[in-house]
């Protein structure tokens, strides 16, 4: 006997995700399951798999698992995808909400048609709390020297919810990002492993950057990456406090005023179909 799960498909920026409903329908236990749906070859495929939920914290929750499976505290792309889900579902109509998640209440607002902003709050520069051994005090930890396969990157660290160790490089196309992304990810520097962005700078109001992200590999976007590469760039004084940030899969703008302030991320987010699983033994 099978169970049928719906699911929608959805992407930002070309991050791509699972939605399950945990409010329209009953979901089954989503741990065991969080890897198989997101396999590309035996399940539907996606980086992420998101889950709709209840809060009693904010209007909702939504829980966020890595295509293997490990649950993670943000996504910021995903909650883009998210809050256009619960929009075109009908679960809100709200211009703004809060969404419950591992890392705190974020907030996104509607910024037009597939289009929405996200007040990611402000980044967390202290190594102790990102978590790095890198760097010491309050931080920030900008170019720390971290030996790698032989090879001593120079490592800047932030995290926006979650851990991102940002790498400048002449050219992100050509960084080795395949063989360098995961062996950074585990380096002992990072107790809770982390998210690996490889960027240039190409002017002063535009950067690209490629992501090795933490339990799933190469991203098309990564939102949160986008603005830990910000924050960092204008640390280090080489963008405007507005930028472009440039990904494989669409672009993001990404805005941080002062040191006081929120970053502010805005992005598409779009559905791409929907559709039914068969589960054994449901």
């Amino acid at each position: 006997m099978s169970r049928r799960l719906p699911f929608t498909k959805m992407h930002g920026a070309g991050n791509d995700f699972v939605v399950l409903d945990g409010i329209a329908h009953e979901l089954p236990t989503i741990e065991p399951l969080a890897a198989r749906l997101c396999d590309r070859h035996f399940g539907i495929g996606a980086d992420q798999l998101l889950v709709v939920r209840p809060s009693r914290a904010a209007d909702f929750r939504m829980e966020i698992f890595n295509a293997d499976g490990s649950q993670v505290e943000m996504c910021a792309n995903g909650i883009r995808a998210f809050y256009k889900y619960l929009r075109d579902r009908g679960h809100t109509q709200a211009d703004e909400i809060g969404v419950e998640t591992l890392s705190g209440v974020v907030r996104p607002r509607w910024a037009g048609p597939n289009c929405v902003t996200v007040d990611m709050g402000q980044p967390v520069l202290a190594p102790a709390k990102i978590p790095t051994t890198l760097g010491r005090d309050e931080g920030p930890v900008l170019d720390a020297p971290l030996e790698i396969d032989g090879e001593t990157l120079l490592v800047s660290v932030v995290s926006m919810g979650n851990p991102h160790a940002v790498i400048f490089v002449p050219d992100p196309d050509t960084a080795a990002v395949e063989r360098m992304g995961p062996l950074v990810e585990h380096h002992p520097a990072f107790p809770n492993r982390v998210n690996v962005e490889f960027v240039t700078a190409i002017n002063r109001r535009r950067i690209r950057q490629r992501t090795w992200e933490r339990g799933t590999g190469e991203t098309l976007a990564c939102g949160s990456g986008a603005c830990a590469v910000a924050v960092v760039s204008m640390l280090r004084s080489v963008v405007e406090r507005s930028v472009c940030v440039e990904l494989r899969g669409g672009e993001l703008d990404i805005v941080w005023r002062d040191a006081g302030s929120s970053v502010f991320m805005t992005g598409p987010a779009a559905e791409v179909f929907t559709g039914e699983l068969a589960l054994e033994g449901g």
